[in-house]
């Protein structure tokens, strides 16, 4: 089965390690294969990783985009474990992740990352408040 990706006017897609950009119309893509594929607004660049929760995302990401996803593994697990020890709220959407992370579904766990970055963000916001 073919994934459909609507495309607006330069919008940005990246398929394997190819950067493509949609000229100035809308552009509908048939795409089969597969090869990963990260909408613009899906793809973190690693200076906006600047939390611990928004590394995993980017570690996930480089994992999906990797030739060899294990590479990253190591990385992954210890920073995992540090964000638990220190907010063990986040264990549910870490175990979301890590099921999604062991069965190779990469893409799949990049989606449950965001519930885990909204959590981070809940979190930072509840200790901001507290501050005032």
């Amino acid at each position: 089965m073919a994934l459909i990706i609507d495309l607006k006017p330069g919008e940005k897609i990246l398929i394997g390690t190819a950067v493509m950009t949609n000229d100035n119309q809308r552009t509908r893509l048939h795409i089969s294969g597969d090869t990963p594929i990260l909408r613009e607004k899906d793809i973190m660049q690693e200076a906006e990783a600047t939390s611990p929760c928004r590394k995993i995302y980017f570690l996930l990401q480089c994992m999906y985009l990797a030739r060899n996803p294990r590479d990253y593994h190591a990385k992954y697990f210890t920073l995992m474990k540090m964000i638990q020890d220190a907010a063990p709220s986040t264990s549910i959407f870490c175990m979301k992740i890590n099921a999604q992370l062991v069965q190779g579904h990469y893409y799949k766990a990049l989606r449950e990352a965001r519930d885990l970055i909204a959590h981070e963000d809940e979190l930072i916001a509840s200790v901001s408040a507290l501050k005032n």
